[in-house]
């Protein structure tokens, strides 16, 4: 899944593992330019029913977790 390129403060993007597949099937987010989390990395789920959000904080955190299960 790749993130909007220029997304605005507040943006949220929502997750749910609803085939419980990530372990063998992982969930690639790419960051698409911005920051994941603080980091200039892609971000990879490989749990299982995971379920989270991701809401856009800043250009420096970039995409942080909103609520996270």
């Amino acid at each position: 899944i790749t993130l909007p390129a220029s997304p605005a403060v507040g943006s949220e993007v929502h997750f749910i593992d609803s085939g419980n597949n990530l372990a063998s099937n992982n969930l690639t987010i790419d960051r698409n330019g911005s920051n994941i989390l603080g980091g200039a990395s892609n971000l990879v789920v490989s749990t299982n029913s995971a379920a989270f959000t991701l809401v856009y904080a800043n250009a420096t955190r970039g995409w942080i977790y909103k609520d996270k299960i």
